[in-house]
């Protein structure tokens, strides 16, 4: 027998490697044990530094929460205190068997301009807030014994720097991941599903494999899928010889496949294991949906074939009174809301949004629109109202344009790599209103100097007349928002080509003209909705949609009856903060829920036209300050008022007009009685005598109205269809405070210290009724193993302390954000206003 000394090394070499390499990857939960300070340092990021006076904290952490709301050194225009530098460390230690492994740590979101070291060693940072990225601590980590520091400055100087409510600090998840020295990086599989059909989907895997060891020896590539069930439904082996970047294309058949829709969100895992000469040396897995997504420019959008509008909204990424350390449960409860009243779709606003949303839009069956950026080249200005004598300025609101040029391509790519595998996002939008960067595309558009109103009427596509004012008004020649828009939108297609790339136009009658949208697949109009049908006349081959639209009946009757354009996105979904201002007013409820989920009148209203259960809502107005005036001659008239001089004038375009869940005002008083209604008719009783039934198609505004002499008692609205009841509200005239009643929305928590519900309290009179006028300090005990995360009232003009126990009621409502901690109970929640005490409300903590 022959001696083969090229065999036997290699058997070496594979007990060795073996020995090294048999686990996965390890991706561990980094969000505890953090230390944080705000105070100046000098020398915070050396190893040696002691922080041993600094704030102990857990991640996600927004800074600017706890702080008081200013008028000085204001982020945006609503007195947030948001700026300083800001410093966190962490100790933590690794065994010595990782020594041989690639360890990394992926931030989700740090705002902003990060700088990351570890052991002393500057590692890495970014100075997009909105970005998910990595840093590497291979390099210079300690093993065994000796401890390692992580140190990230967040340097939010630049105060005033984004639209609008941005947070401070580390305040999206943290991960520690160990891998192999043969392993799949961050965001390395991807997965497409160019071919399905009732019977058959063919499903791509793209897989990217570093090897830092072991270049040059026989590897395989296994690709196992998993229906929801668990059930493998297909696998596939790929035979490749190892090399330091390798890129593996394998394509699987799923017979008979669930199909992602907004009825069954059905997900598939991918396991891909990697072997180096048979043995095992890495495993990662992720979700996707098996679907078709098609945009027609005369039909619309399809969804598996089925023609389906877009119902949707915008959302900011903060949560309220959390700021923008939002846990996913948050998400889970706006979301559930959400749904509930028809929404199919979230526009995600302006900028990459938190992961975790993201999952929930896969599991829970919504549409995504991921947008990127809301600044490009050009900042826009950050504050609508000067407060007082407070105006940032100077480097108070540097903005991301100037990183622009030098990040834009990574942040882009990184967003779209990141985010590549989710059934849910359905466009990829490259920017917001950017032609207000560009102050010549307002001046081109033709309502600019003929008194059009561009918000009322449609503006002219007359392209060649539009060219002529461009060059008109362009001081530079050359108009350079084109060709950014076009380089944005090659970079999305070097990684994704099976999504269409959109933007939010403000001018997109300008836009066609430029040869701007001929850099995008899809075009949202902001607030343009008269202009589709003549866009849609001049441009009939491309496909329009509305981005960001006022939350009004308008806006969907000029969606609904229009095959054509795609559908719209409200805004917003959810109270915001950041946007608004002078002090009290801290942010826009312009929405369909509060900051605490109380749904609004608007949200009632969308309600009835989004979903087909039978619904009415009742709601009044006194008439001497309603907007709604009734005549015998002329009927109901509508004449929106003038907002007070000390608000942004444009407001009342986008807020609610008044209306009150009240039955409560001085006798014979006139009342504007309005009920929101998808029912055939309505009819308004009071104390039991009917005051008339009325057809909703006599009301081109969908609210049939009455005019009513105030008398306490019951209100009560029926609504009809084929002549027969199906539903009904009641308001009644309400006494004294005296009871509270608390609600939970869910019964139980998980004892990980990340889980929350909402607990809402209303105040109550003897008879049961909201006491919807009701402004009262209410505090609130809770017992056992958890903690108020918040308190807040959802009231867009409450600045009071978010991190306490109490708070002054508004239209008789409150609530806290309970957050559960790392024990199992049974927790005890009661709330007290002036001696009452509520009945204790009880949910189980549970590991």
């Amino acid at each position: 027998m022959l001696f083969n000394k090229k065999r036997v090394l290699s058997t070496l070499l594979i007990v060795f490697f073996y020995s090294i390499t048999i686990q996965a990857k390890s991706i561990e939960d980094f969000n505890f044990n953090w230390k944080f300070s705000l105070e100046k340092q000098q020398a915070a990021h050396q190893y040696s530094f002691d922080d041993s006076t600094w704030q102990p904290i857990t991640l996600p952490h927004d800074w600017a929460v706890a702080l008081p709301y200013t008028n000085e050194n204001a982020a945006a225009s609503t007195g947030f205190k948001a700026g300083g530098i800001g410093w966190y460390r962490k100790k933590f230690n690794l065994p010595k068997s990782d020594k041989n492994k690639k360890i990394w740590i992926e931030f989700d979101g740090i705002y902003n301009n990060s700088a990351i070291w570890l052991n002393g060693h500057y590692i890495g940072g970014r100075p997009y807030g909105y970005s998910s990225f990595q840093v590497d601590l291979s390099q210079y980590a300690n093993y065994g014994d000796k401890t390692n520091v992580i140190t990230v400055k967040v340097d939010r100087t630049a105060y005033a720097d984004s639209r609008w409510y941005t947070g401070s600090g580390i305040y999206r998840n943290v991960r520690l991941v160990k891998t192999e020295p043969v392993y799949i990086p961050q965001w390395g599989i991807q997965v497409t599903t160019p071919d399905v059909s009732s019977k058959t989907a063919k499903v791509n895997i793209n897989t990217q494999i570093i090897a830092q060891k072991y270049q040059g020896e026989k590897a395989k590539l296994k690709i196992e899928l998993f229906d929801q069930e668990g059930k493998k439904v297909a696998q596939n082996k790929e035979s490749f010889d190892l090399s330091h970047e390798n890129k593996i294309t394998q394509t699987l058949t799923v017979k008979k496949p669930h199909l992602w829709s907004l009825e069954t969100p059905h997900l598939y895992t991918a396991k891909a294991t990697i072997y180096v000469d048979g043995d095992k040396t890495e495993s990662d897995t992720t979700t996707f949906g098996i679907r078709t997504i098609k945009f027609d420019s005369n039909k619309g959008f399809f969804l598996n074939g089925v023609n389906t509008k877009i119902k949707g909204v915008n959302l900011h990424h903060d949560g309220g009174a959390v700021g923008t350390a939002v846990h996913k449960s948050i998400w889970y409860s706006r979301l559930t809301k959400l749904k509930s009243v028809g929404v199919n779709a979230l526009r995600l606003s302006h900028n990459p949004h938190n992961p975790g949303l993201l999952e929930l839009a896969d599991e829970m069956g919504f549409l995504v629109n991921a947008e990127a950026f809301d600044d490009w080249d050009r900042a826009k200005t950050k504050n609508k109202i000067s407060m007082g004598d407070n105006k940032a300025s100077g480097t108070s609101v540097v903005s991301y344009n100037i990183h622009f040029n030098q990040w834009a391509e990574r942040d882009l790519k990184d967003m779209i790599r990141r985010d590549f595998n989710h059934p849910s996002i359905f466009m990829w939008s490259i920017g917001n209103e950017i032609e207000w960067t560009y102050t010549y595309y307002p001046k081109a558009a033709s309502y600019a100097e003929d008194g059009t109103d561009y918000y009322t009427e449609a503006a002219d596509f007359n392209p060649e007349r539009i060219r002529k004012k461009l060059k008109e008004h362009n001081p530079d020649k050359i108009d350079n928002l084109p060709i950014v828009a076009k380089m944005l939108s090659d970079f999305v297609k070097e990684v994704d080509t099976t999504r269409p790339v959109t933007a939010g136009l403000v001018q997109p009658s300008v836009g066609f003209a430029s040869g701007y949208t001929d850099t995008l697949d899809l075009v949202g109009f902001n607030y343009r909705a008269p202009s589709y049908e003549a866009a849609h006349k001049m441009y009939p081959n491309k496909v329009i949609y509305g981005s960001e639209n006022w939350g009004a009946w308008r806006e969907w009757r000029d969606v609904k009856d229009k095959d054509y354009v795609a559908g719209i996105f409200i805004w917003t979904g959810f109270a915001y903060k950041g946007e608004g201002g002078p002090l009290p007013r801290m942010g826009l409820e312009i929405s369909l829920f509060d900051y605490i989920g109380n749904k609004t009148p608007r949200g009632h209203f969308f309600e009835t036209i989004w979903v087909d259960k039978p619904k009415t809502y009742l709601g009044t107005t006194p008439a001497k300050i309603s907007e709604f005036s009734y005549t015998n001659d002329k009927g109901w008239l509508f004449k929106k008022r003038k907002a007070p001089a000390n608000v942004w004038q444009e407001l009342r375009r986008w807020e609610w007009f008044d209306i009150y869940e009240m039955w409560k005002y001085q006798t014979n008083e006139n009342i504007v009685v309005q009920s929101y209604t998808n029912t055939e008719s309505a009819e308004l009783f009071l104390n039991g005598k009917s005051l008339g039934r009325k057809q909703l198609k006599d009301f081109d505004d969908q609210i049939i109205k009455w005019m009513v002499p105030y008398k306490a008692g019951e209100l009560k609205v029926i609504g009809y269809n084929s002549g027969k009841a199906v539903t009904q509200s009641t308001l009644n005239t309400h006494g004294k405070l005296a009871s509270i009643k608390l609600n939970t929305e869910k019964q139980y928590l998980t004892a990980d210290q990340y889980d929350t519900t909402y607990v809402h309290a209303t105040l109550l009179d003897k008879n049961g009724n909201l006491l919807s006028d009701a402004e009262m300090d209410i505090k609130f005990t809770v017992e056992g193993y958890a903690k108020i995360a918040a308190i807040d009232n959802g009231w867009e003009n409450n600045i009071q302390d978010v991190l306490t126990d109490h708070v002054i009621t508004h239209k008789g409502k409150a609530a806290i954000l309970l957050q559960a901690q790392d024990k199992a109970s049974q927790v005890k929640v009661y709330a007290t206003i002036n001696g009452i005490k509520s009945k204790p409300i009880l949910i189980n903590v549970k590991k």
